[in-house]
């Protein structure tokens, strides 16, 4: 029950930070929304552990989430280049799905089968992750390409190894791995812009700071419930309920953007519904 409230706290503070900074990142810029909130977070993390006395990694904990950290940076990046380079529709849900679908293999590899009720629930949550996530394209249907499939793929990818190490490096620690993780992110934001994404960066002045630090809260208090759920029960279970972050955004987008909810996206809702209901039982 732990593991399943602390995902369901994952999903809500990654989709309101989604919607937060997917909105404003049209503005600023991916990447100096991505490298300001991952860097505010990080700063903010290095306040807290200020005479903190809390359970310290060992060297492998570091290693682990430090490269989880790059691989969260790389595929949030990857994930708004596909957008803005592919197909807008298959790309959020092909990304959110491979993120969801390699730690429940992982965890299936490493843990064996759950009982029947659970599979049955996180096959219904890949599911629905699959319909929450996915856009009507009013524009009549192309050809896929290359770029429509391979960098949706990449992105989730590498957000599920990001899942898959914190969960292995976080040793039943919680500030540590998160510092670790954000240090790794923000180190790798740091050498892409010195080898390719220089002339992409934004001067610090144009950039929202106050929507960059509820957004970096967002980010990091989504961090740190996840690998509480992940300590707390299965991987899989955790990860799955994480993925449903996209439900929170379009939830936020309709309520406060207007938006309409397809019929698809309403099915997908129902069904991550379903799913949480089989997953507490």
């Amino acid at each position: 029950m732990l593991s399943m409230l602390f995902g369901l706290a994952t999903a809500c503070c990654w989709g309101m930070g989604d919607f937060i900074g997917g909105s404003n990142s049209r503005r600023v810029g991916a990447y100096g929304m991505t490298l300001g909130t991952i860097g505010c977070g990080l700063l903010l993390l290095l306040l807290v552990s200020l005479g903190f006395d809390g359970n310290h990694l060992p060297l492998s904990g570091w290693l682990f989430c430090l490269l989880a950290g790059a691989f969260d940076a790389v595929g949030i990046l990857l994930l708004y280049l596909s957008l803005t380079q592919g197909r807008m529709s298959l790309a959020a849900p092909v990304s959110a799905l491979t993120a969801a679908a390699l730690p429940v293999f992982f965890s299936i590899l490493t843990l064996g089968l759950p009982e029947v009720t659970v599979m049955i629930g996180l096959l219904l949550g890949l599911a629905a992750i699959w319909m929450i996530s996915r856009e009507q394209e009013n524009a009549p249907e192309k050809p896929l390409r290359s770029n429509d499939l391979y960098l949706p793929l990449l992105s989730g990818s590498c957000l599920g190894i990001f899942l898959i190490l914190m969960h292995a490096g976080s040793h039943h620690a919680l500030l540590w791995p998160m510092i670790a993780v954000r240090t790794g992110g923000v180190t790798a934001l740091l050498l892409i812009l010195l080898t390719r994404l220089k002339h992409q960066m934004l001067p610090t002045a144009s950039l929202p700071w106050k929507i960059i630090v509820v957004n970096a809260l967002l980010d990091v208090g989504g961090n740190g419930f996840y690998i509480l759920a992940s300590q707390a029960g299965r991987l899989d279970v955790a990860a799955v309920l994480s993925a449903l972050y996209p439900a929170v955004t379009v939830f936020m987008a309709w309520l406060l953007l207007k938006e309409k909810v397809s019929r698809l996206q309403f099915t997908g809702i129902l069904s991550a519904l379903g799913a949480i209901a089989l997953l507490a039982l």
